[in-house]
């Protein structure tokens, strides 16, 4: 049987553009480009000028810290649940970290005048990027605690669990030797966590390619910093959509940030 076409991307595939007015996406949608990204690719350099602000789709997206001696730390990680390039509508247009692209695939990208004009209008665009910069520094925060007091092992369950929450599947593809740049330790350390996680039949690794096939076993690895971050994200951006099943199945009440569209007309 031939295999169905990939769907292509929407600007709503990225939650927080789709949960802009009708109104605000107007003004935006016709202003973004769609970009593909693979894996391993720089949008970012660190001191460089920013240019976009980026709004991954199906793709994710980790900032590192590089040091003098070419080691590197991923800080956070960026998907379909917000954008990358908060500190351009903070008043910086370069960075000291580097925004590598950690899962292939695409994101739309919005010229830095076009963030700047709607930031400035205070409205929608500004609260929901300023929610959202609170939640990416809730991450930073629990990622340090993480690298400093908790296992490898700990560590790969983390950054798994935090990845599938910003993809629309549970494959991941990338390198052992990559992960290790990510967290920050060693390719052997890596490779000893993988193993075990897939022996217990928690995911299947292999040429580079992670499926998880036990999530639950996975969040039972995992140490607390996860569910700190997952709640604190869900809490600061009510609009992803594993927050709306949520409030829906539990009839609780939600503070709308604004109505959800369509799209431009």
């Amino acid at each position: 049987m031939p295999v169905p076409p990939v769907p292509r991307p929407e600007p709503q595939h990225n939650h927080l553009l789709a949960a802009l007015s009708p109104e605000v996406q107007g003004r935006l949608f016709s202003h973004l480009e769609l970009v593909p990204l693979s894996l391993g690719s720089l949008l970012y350099e660190s001191g460089r000028a920013m240019r976009h602000v980026y709004f991954p789709t199906d793709s994710i997206i980790s900032l590192q810290y590089l040091m003098q001696n070419g080691d590197s730390t991923a800080i956070l990680v960026v998907g379909n649940e917000g954008l990358l390039g908060y500190t351009l509508f903070m008043g910086e247009e370069t960075t000291r970290s580097r925004s590598l692209v950690q899962s292939a695939g695409h994101a739309f990208r919005l010229p830095r005048a076009r963030v700047k004009e709607e930031f400035s209008r205070h409205g929608e665009l500004l609260l929901l990027m300023l929610r959202y910069t609170q939640a990416l520094i809730s991450q930073v925060a629990q990622t340090a605690v993480c690298n400093r007091h908790h296992s490898i092992d700990q560590q790969l369950c983390r950054w798994l669990l935090l990845s599938m929450d910003r993809l629309s599947h549970a494959d991941l593809t990338m390198t052992q030797e990559f992960i290790a740049n990510m967290l920050g330790v060693r390719r052997e350390g890596v490779a000893l966590a993988a193993a075990k996680l897939q022996d217990a039949g928690v995911i299947v690794y292999a040429r580079g390619r992670i499926r998880v096939l036990e999530r639950a076993k996975l969040e039972q690895a995992a140490c607390e910093c996860y569910e700190v971050v997952r709640k604190e994200t869900e809490l600061l951006l009510p609009y992803l959509p594993q927050r709306q099943l949520v409030n829906e199945a539990t009839q609780i009440p939600v503070v709308k940030l604004a109505n959800r569209g369509a799209g431009a007309r």
